[in-house]
C-alpha cells in the first residue's frame, strides 16, 4: 500500500525502488554522472539506516553536535553540509527533506528508497532474485529496468538494467517533459457535477453552488447614475473610452529630455527650454539639445529619452549626463496611451466599481454610468426563542443576531435590503411571510427552521408557495440548507447557528447574488497557506475552521485556527480573518503543509 506524496517543489521529483540487493546504488553510482554530462544538475535524497554518520568522530563538528548542537553547518569554498539532529518516530517526510533542496539549483531531484510513498518511481528488478514486482500494488511506477526474464506488462516503459544510457535518456526526457500536477481546490462549482438535490446522503459543497447557480437568472434591469452616486455597483454594459490614457506622451519623473541617439556622440547637452506640468514645449527638439521636464508634463517632439535630475549636472545652462552607460533608450517616458488605447474597453459588463474603478472612469472623462439594478434583498429571523435586539430577553431565549450579520453581508454586496424582522414559528405565518416577502424582493433569506425538528416550518411553508429543494450540504458547520424558487425569487433558508449562517452565506448566498447582480465570472478566492499546527477534517465533507492568518518571518503565508469551533461562537469569527477550507477528500494536514484560506477581506 502506498502512501499519498505531494510534491512541494517547482521540479520533478523521481524515484528509484527495488528490493535489497537489486543494485539501486550501484546504478545510480553511473547514473550520475552521465546525466551530469548531459547538463542535468541533480540532487539526490537518500534513505539510510537509522545508526549512519556523516561525520567522522574526532572532528569539531561531531564534537560539536554529539556535545549537543541540533544543527551543525559546516562549509568551505568548494561546499557546505548541514547536519541535523531530528528524532522521529517513523520514517523523515520526504516532503520536508525536499524543501531543504535549492529547487533554483536543481533540476531534478532523484529518491532511492521512500518506496512506499506515491512518488512516480523507477523499478528495478532482477528475475534471479525471485522476488515480486513492485508495480502490481503500486500505481505509481513509471517503467521497469529489468534483465530480460522479467515480464512487463505493456502498459509500462521497459528499460534494459545493465542500459545505464538507456535510462539517462528516460530520465532526461522525464525531466524535460514533467509538468506540475494541476493545482486542486477545495470548493469548484464551475465543474457541473451530477446530483440529485434530494439525495439522502447530501451534496458535496461544489454541487451544491453549482446547483444553486443553475437556478439563477441574471437581473436584466438597468439604470443610469451620475459618478458620485456610485458605491460598489456592477457595470451594465463595456465602458469604452473616448481619450488615450495618458493623453500625451509625457514624463515619468522630473529630470531632462533629450534625443537618446545624441548620447552616442556626447554626454552634454544644451538647455533650451522647461516644460511644466499642464504645458508644452512647441519648438521640436534638435539634436544636442535638451529640456528641463517636470513628472507629467508633455514630452516635447524629437525628444525620446529622460534622465532624472539627480543623475544630471547643469552649469550655464549645458548639462553632463551622469552614469551615461546606464541610460535606457525612452526610459521615464509615458507613452500616450499605452494605459488605456482611444476605443479599448477600459471596463468590460460585469465589472464591480470600486475605488480603483471609478477613478478610471473619472480619468476617462466619464459622469454617467449605466449600472444593474440592485438585488433586493429580503431578511427574516424564525424561531420562538429569538428575541429583538434592544428588547428584554425572554426565559430561555436568545438575541437574534443572525439577522443583522446577513444584512450586512447583504449590503456590501450592494444590494437593497427589506428587514422583515422575527417571525413566529407557525406555518400558516411563514407562508403568508414567504409568499409577501417573494412579491417585493429578488433574494429572500431566512435563518433557522431548516432541520427536520417538529417546530422546523420553513421547509413546509415554502412547498406551500414555491419550488422546492431541500439540501443536506456535506460541510462543517452548516449541514441543513433550503433552497429554493417563489415564483421567479430565489430563496435561501439558512441554518439557525450563527457561524453556520455566515459561512453558508460565503458560500452559497454571495454566489448566488453576485451572478444576479451581473458579475457572471466572479470566483471565490482561495489562497494557499502554511499550517501552523495539525489540522483534522472527515473525508466525505468540507469542513471550514475559523482561522488567523499572519505574514511569517519567512515571508510566506502562515495560518492556525481561533481555537474553539463551535457553530454558535460568533467570538471566534471575530477573531478571525479568513476561513480554512479543508476538502471533502482530506483527513488530516500536518503542521507546516499547505492549505487553502479564504480571506474576510472581500465581505466581512
Amino acid at each position: 500500500m502506498t502512501t499519498l506524496f505531494t510534491n512541494p517543489l517547482p521540479i520533478p521529483v523521481l524515484g528509484f525502488c527495488a528490493y535489497s540487493g537489486t543494485g539501486k546504488t550501484t546504478l545510480l553510482k553511473q547514473l550520475i554522472p552521465l546525466l551530469n554530462q548531459r547538463g542535468l544538475r541533480l540532487a539526490v535524497i537518500k534513505h539510510a539506516h537509522h545508526n549512519f554518520d556523516v561525520d567522522i568522530p574526532g572532528k569539531d563538528s561531531f564534537e560539536m553536535r554529539k556535545a549537543g548542537a541540533r544543527q551543525v553547518l559546516v562549509a568551505s569554498h568548494v561546499r557546505w553540509a548541514l547536519m541535523t539532529e531530528d528524532l522521529v518516530e517513523d520514517d523523515p517526510q520526504l516532503q520536508h527533506l525536499l524543501r531543504q533542496i535549492e529547487a533554483d539549483k536543481v533540476d531534478i531531484v532523484l529518491v532511492e528508497g521512500f518506496k512506499k510513498l506515491a512518488l512516480p518511481k523507477i523499478e528495478l528488478h532482477r528475475a534471479a532474485h525471485n522476488k515480486p514486482l513492485i508495480h502490481i500494488h503500486d500505481d505509481n511506477i513509471v517503467a521497469i529496468a529489468c534483465c530480460d526474464e522479467t515480464k512487463v506488462p505493456s502498459s509500462l516503459t521497459r528499460l534494459d538494467l545493465n542500459n545505464v544510457a538507456q535510462i539517462a535518456d528516460f530520465v532526461q526526457n522525464y525531466q524535460q517533459t514533467w509538468q506540475p500536477a494541476a493545482v486542486q481546490l477545495p470548493i469548484n462549482s464551475s465543474e457541473q457535477q451530477a446530483a440529485t438535490p434530494n439525495d439522502q446522503h447530501g451534496l458535496s459543497v461544489s454541487q451544491g453552488i453549482a446547483n444553486v447557480l443553475a437556478q439563477v437568472v441574471p437581473i436584466n434591469r438597468n439604470e443610469s447614475l451620475n459618478l458620485i452616486d456610485v458605491d460598489n455597483r456592477v457595470l451594465a454594459h463595456d465602458i469604452i473610452s473616448t481619450v488615450n490614457v495618458p493623453q500625451q506622451t509625457n514624463s515619468a519623473m522630473d529630470g531632462y529630455a533629450f534625443i537618446f541617439q545624441d548620447l552616442k556622440k556626447s554626454q552634454s547637452f544644451k538647455v533650451v527650454g522647461e516644460v511644466l506640468a499642464g504645458h508644452h514645449y512647441s519648438a521640436t527638439l534638435q539634436a544636442g539639445e535638451a529640456v528641463r521636464i517636470m513628472t507629467g508634463a508633455t514630452v516635447p517632439q524629437g525628444a525620446d529619452t529622460i534622465q532624472a535630475r539627480e543623475l544630471v549636472t547643469e552649469q550655464d545652462s549645458i548639462i553632463t549626463i551622469l552614469e551615461p552607460g546606464q541610460v535606457v533608450e525612452g526610459q521615464h517616458v509615458r507613452l500616450a496611451g499605452e494605459d488605456i488605447a482611444e476605443g479599448d474597453v477600459a471596463l468590460a459588463a460585469g465589472s464591480r466599481l470600486g475605488a480603483a474603478e471609478l477613478g478610471l472612469l473619472a480619468s476617462l472623462g466619464f459622469n454617467q454610468l449605466p449600472l444593474i439594478e440592485r438585488p433586493v434583498v429580503a431578511v427574516f429571523s424564525t424561531g420562538d426563542e429569538v428575541s429583538q435586539p434592544g428588547q428584554p430577553l425572554k426565559p430561555n431565549c436568545i438575541y437574534d443576531s443572525n439577522r443583522y450579520t446577513i444584512l450586512s453581508m447583504a449590503k456590501k454586496l450592494g444590494c437593497q435590503v427589506i428587514d422583515l424582522g422575527i417571525i413566529e414559528d407557525n406555518e400558516q405565518t411563514l407562508t403568508d411571510t414567504l409568499r409577501s416577502a417573494a412579491k417585493q424582493a429578488d433574494v429572500v433569506i431566512s435563518s433557522g427552521g431548516v432541520s427536520v425538528g417538529n417546530a422546523d416550518y420553513i421547509k413546509t411553508a415554502l412547498a406551500n408557495v414555491g419550488d422546492t429543494h431541500f439540501w443536506r450540504i456535506n460541510m462543517r458547520p452548516g449541514r441543513p440548507l433550503a433552497v429554493g424558487k417563489i415564483d421567479q425569487s430565489l430563496f435561501f433558508g439558512l441554518p439557525g447557528n450563527p457561524v453556520a449562517v455566515m459561512v453558508a452565506f460565503l458560500q452559497f448566498v454571495q454566489p448566488a447574488i453576485r451572478k444576479l447582480a451581473g458579475e457572471s465570472h466572479w470566483q471565490p478566492q482561495f489562497m494557499p497557506a502554511i499550517a501552523q499546527h495539525p489540522l483534522r477534517s472527515k473525508t466525505a465533507r468540507t469542513e471550514f475552521l475559523r482561522g488567523i492568518y499572519t505574514i511569517g518571518s519567512d515571508g510566506k503565508i502562515h495560518v492556525s485556527t481561533t481555537g474553539a469551533q463551535g457553530s454558535g461562537m460568533l467570538s471566534s469569527m471575530v477573531d478571525a480573518n479568513c476561513l480554512i477550507v479543508i476538502g471533502d477528500d482530506i483527513a488530516t494536514i500536518p503542521a507546516g503543509e499547505s492549505v487553502f484560506i479564504q480571506p474576510f477581506a472581500n465581505l466581512l
